[in-house]
């Protein structure tokens, strides 16, 4: 081919091979869009206590993994003032199928109650039962993320204790990368 009709056929050829290549790499994306179940596992932060049920920290989660294209359903199972033994008590209610289970240990609750030695221990408890259930653990970072409770710090509601819903958002955006990286690795 020559001329005018060469430049057509090289110009109908790229742009059909550029859009094969988009094809594909969107394929892929969608691909890696698979269905993620998350266990928010936790206390009162956990539940939102102080803030509705749309801005606590799992739902935002929720939310901005289905905005980023994710079948991601976040299912909580947390309880106002309960402790690192007591979240440790209820990974034996880990629902199958669950990928991913980002949990909060309770450990302030510990200091309230007397029992701040035991957290570490069942952090460590929490991880491996998680674990045994075929998910991948996330520890939820409040102090790291929004320092510590009863600090006077703009990140706690008036109580001190309980996130503000701005806090809520800044831990779930925090929990996004954690949550898709290790919802690849539980494939």
């Amino acid at each position: 081919m020559s001329g005018l009709a060469g430049v057509a056929h090289r110009a109908t050829t790229a742009w059909l091979a550029s859009a094969v290549a988009v094809f594909i790499f969107i394929s892929g994306e969608v691909a890696d869009a698979a269905t993620i179940r998350i266990l928010a596992l936790g206390a009162s932060n956990t539940n939102g206590k102080g803030v509705s049920a749309s801005e606590a920290w799992p739902a935002q989660l929720q939310s901005m993994l289905r905005a980023k294209g994710y079948d991601a359903t976040v299912t909580v199972n947390a309880v106002n003032g309960d402790t690192s033994a007591g979240v440790f008590g209820r990974t034996n209610a880990i629902p199958a199928g669950t990928q991913v289970v980002a949990f909060d240990t309770g450990g302030d609750n510990d200091l309230l109650h007397g029992v701040a030695g035991e957290t570490e221990a069942n952090r460590a408890k929490i991880i491996s039962a998680i674990r045994a259930h075929g998910a991948m653990p996330i520890s939820v970072p409040y102090h790291a993320l929004i320092g510590p409770q009863r600090s006077g710090g703009a990140g706690y509601q008036a109580d001190g204790i309980h996130l503000t819903a701005q806090s809520h958002r800044k831990v779930a955006a925090y929990l996004v990368p954690l949550i898709l990286a290790a919802a690849k690795q539980s494939r």
